[in-house]
């Protein structure tokens, strides 16, 4: 039988011969686990660019921890800061970080590879787009400082998911498992909630409109971050928050430097040890469910229910869990999260729909994330 030089098709069957031993799973998976095909695919010019593609991203799996120190290190020594002011060179930087000079130098290298700073003239380095857009996320580089909690909370993964690691982070939001808290602590919890609360406001009254609310009781609602965009954006809205007596005194000054005094009542207390205070026409949890286990998320949506009068709306803004089809923010890392949490559950709309529906509430409706590394809101109604 005649031979000759193979055809590409020929070429890329004939490369799947030598596959890993005892690989599992289906035709393309072996395909793509072969290495010979792998060498292979790299060089043919039809598929080069695809496996070009697949190893960066698979590079960028395996350097992402890299990646988040570089932030953090940028958050932590002030640079972005520093260089939004003034581009600067590594030698300035040196000098008011007290960072070595050569050592600077591979941490800018690394942020301009990451895009978050770019070279000028003179060796100074600046702000690109999106280190500018970093600095401008209310709450980010308080929550990126926060991160050296989870970080440590992950140093053995595997023990973290097998539930053996007793984590910091449990620790830093005592609230979720009842106990008091200490004032620091609470001021800590506080001021990055509040900072982080502003895009998460801003979401949800773009996709929940509040035009037909008269009473609007705020659970869990901190220091009154979120009703202060409400009573900023609806100036008829009768505001109420409940919430620990720790957060109280902040909540208060709030409301007066807003002026909100008339129109806002706080009530302190748990839902965890009493009921939700009756009066208001709709109730909002605003990322409060996902900081709890299913059986006080269950008591709590309980008694939202009983403290609605009929026709009163439940509305529920957090990041949501994608369900079926993960989604890379929230199932990557609010999930994570969470989890570090030990009472915490990043939840699918589905499964919050589930336990709305278990506490009696109807009408359910479930409205797509804008950004759903913010959030995503889900609204009922008590029949």
């Amino acid at each position: 039988m005649p031979t000759g030089p193979l055809s590409p098709a020929n070429r890329l069957l004939s490369a799947t011969s030598e596959t890993t031993p005892n690989r599992r799973g289906s035709f393309g998976n072996r395909l793509m686990g072969s290495r010979k095909f792998q060498s292979w695919a790299a060089h043919f010019p039809l598929t080069r660019r695809l496996v070009r593609k697949e190893g960066e991203a698979m590079f960028d799996l395996l350097a992402g921890f890299c990646h988040s120190q570089v932030l953090m290190a940028l958050v932590q020594l002030d640079l972005l800061n520093i260089v939004g002011e003034k581009p600067a060179t590594a030698k300035d930087l040196a000098q008011q970080t007290r960072v070595p000079e050569d050592r600077m130098e591979v941490l800018l290298r690394a942020a301009v590879a990451l895009r978050l700073l770019k070279r000028k003239s003179r060796g100074r380095v600046a702000l690109t787009r999106s280190g500018a857009a970093l600095l401008g996320v209310p709450g980010l580089t308080q929550m990126i400082s926060h991160h050296d909690v989870l970080y440590r909370d992950l140093a053995d993964p595997a023990a973290f998911f097998r539930g053996e690691v007793d984590t910091e982070l449990a620790r830093f939001w005592p609230y979720v498992f009842g106990g008091e808290m200490d004032p620091d602590v609470a001021a800590t919890y506080s001021d990055l909630m509040a900072e982080s609360q502003v895009l998460v406001a801003e979401d949800t009254l773009r996709t929940v409109p509040l035009k037909d609310t008269v009473s609007l009781m705020d659970v869990g609602g901190g220091t009154g971050a979120f009703l202060e965009t409400v009573g900023r954006k609806y100036s008829d809205i009768q505001l109420g928050l409940f919430d620990l007596p720790q957060v109280v005194p902040e909540a208060t000054a709030r409301f007066a430097k807003a002026g909100f005094e008339a129109r806002s009542t706080i009530h302190p207390g748990s839902f965890k040890t009493g009921p939700v205070p009756e009066g208001a026409d709709t109730i909002s949890l605003i990322r409060v469910l996902y900081d709890h286990a299913d059986d006080t998320v269950a008591d709590l949506l309980a008694k939202c229910f009983d403290a609605l009068p009929s026709n009163g709306r439940l509305l529920i803004s957090e990041p949501m869990s994608g369900g079926a089809k993960p989604d890379r923010a929230t199932d990557v890392y609010f999930s994570i999260y969470t989890l570090a949490m030990q009472t915490g559950k990043t939840r699918s709309a589905e499964d919050i729909k589930a336990l709305c529906e278990a506490a009696g509430f109807a009408d359910l409706k479930v409205y797509p994330a804008r950004r759903s590394y913010v959030t995503q809101c889900v609204t009922a109604r008590k029949p």
